[in-house]
């Protein structure tokens, strides 16, 4: 026994560790058409304008939801090692081919592929996590864990603009440099990443769900009607969509919105100012986390709607600043919107979506949840080059207030998993609240 929970320990960690390293490379191949954009801009032999580069951007978040819906399920059926695997190598390929061809047909392309082949991510990821991790510490897990979509993005950026910019003086060079990290990523993924604690000859490490999910699903199709029944995920589903726009704006437009608004502090100073954003994100998730855990007795949304709350005032907000001049302001708000952004986010499309989808369905869920919010960030991508960003981010403040609207009915929700077991781990101490 002692030898077992020693095993479970290490796996955990292990599976920490490589998934979370996994979707942090996503981002690399994700950043690197928006550190490219900088450069295209300027470039004779390749000019892309907004409405062509806020289209590129369409097609890959439209290809990126269709993903989500489909891989979730797969995942679900023949295991997170397969599908991510294959996306972290398509998605490496496709950026290679960007760097060295520039064509718009080419670039259309590969964005639809790499949109397909990055939304393998998340859904399966997620269901790796919570295959290792039992339903009352997957809050705060996955919270740690969620920092790693902020930290990719954090770090893509600058390392993309570097190898851009300053290493070999073109906008190629983004889409090499990420295609490089992320095939080096999946070598690492494929020798030390596992599905379940089964696969390495370890228990289940929440059985009662577990023996429900092996008698219930029988087809690929079986999770997906499991999802569509359960109002809970389609509450969510609908509050993600409303959220992702504002997210994704800012990641894929971030530091043209600066640049625009602020172009004394040049492109550099543009593509550095947004990581607050991103900064704040690596916070974000750990706090809502550990809050919904500690605080909520694994309750997600009072974290959430709490959150979404503040995030529709600092949107509100966030123009009248750029319109200040001052560079601290804009950081120190960019930084506001990244905390209280990107932890309901996390919350919403992994730990609740887990939750509430089971073991049955977790995969399915989380795509669900993910898709619906791509099918928003399809809309991140677009407005910013159609509209002017005032108008842009009114939208937003409002989409968040509507998110936080719908979540609030649901306050008192807690995941199945602690309904159907007898007493939670002891070892956490934890005191279930009342329903």
């Amino acid at each position: 026994m002692t030898q077992h929970i020693a095993s479970l320990k290490r796996w955990r960690t292990q599976i920490f560790a490589i998934t979370w390293l996994a979707y942090a490379a996503f981002y690399f191949t994700r950043k690197a058409f928006s550190v490219a954009k900088l450069g295209i801009s300027d470039d004779p032999t390749f000019h892309l304008d907004k409405m062509a580069m806020a289209n590129l951007d369409g097609i890959y978040l439209a290809a990126y939801a269709v993903g989500q819906f489909t891989w979730g399920m797969l995942a679900d059926r023949f295991g997170p090692r397969v599908v991510v695997l294959g996306g972290l190598v398509i998605s490496a390929l496709a950026a290679l081919v960007m760097g060295t061809y520039a064509t718009f047909p080419i670039f259309a392309t590969c964005m639809l592929i790499q949109g397909m082949a990055q939304s393998t991510g998340w859904s399966g990821l997620c269901k790796n996590i919570g295959s290792f991790f039992p339903a009352e510490q997957r809050g705060r897990v996955l919270g740690w864990w969620s920092s790693c979509y902020a930290f990719g993005g954090l770090v893509a950026s600058p390392f993309a603009g570097y190898w851009a910019y300053t290493v070999f003086g073109n906008w190629e060079a983004a889409f090499v440099s990420c295609a490089v990290v992320v095939g080096l990523v999946a070598v690492l993924f494929f020798i030390f990443q596992r599905n379940t604690p089964q696969d390495v000859g370890l228990p289940p490490v929440e059985p009662q769900v577990q023996v429900q999910a092996a008698a219930h699903v029988t087809s690929v199709w079986a999770p997906l009607r499991e999802v569509l029944r359960n109002r809970t995920v389609l509450v969510l589903g609908l509050a993600y969509f409303m959220l992702k726009p504002a997210r994704y704006a800012i990641l894929l437009w971030g530091p043209v919105i600066v640049f625009e608004q602020m172009p004394q502090v040049g492109k550099v100073g543009a593509a550095i100012v947004p990581t607050a954003f991103e900064l704040a994100g690596l916070l974000g998730p750990i706090m809502i986390g550990m809050a919904s855990d500690k605080l909520f007795g694994a309750r997600r949304m009072p974290a959430c709607v709490i959150s979404l709350l503040a995030l529709t005032v600092t949107l509100a907000l966030f123009m009248g600043a750029m319109h200040t001049g001052s560079v601290m302001v804009v950081v120190s708000l960019l930084f506001v919107m990244g905390l209280t952004l990107y932890g309901p986010d996390a919350m919403i499309s992994g730990a609740a979506a887990i939750d509430f989808g089971t073991a049955k369905a977790g995969a399915t869920a989380a795509g669900f949840v993910n898709g619906c919010g791509s099918v928003g960030a399809v809309l991140g991508g677009l407005l910013p080059g159609y509209f002017d960003t005032v108008t842009v981010f009114i939208v937003f403040a409002g989409c968040a207030l509507f998110s936080a609207a719908v979540l609030v009915p649901h306050w008192n929700s807690r995941p199945v998993s602690l309904k159907v077991a007898d007493t939670p781990e002891p070892a956490l101490n934890i005191k279930p609240l009342r329903t």
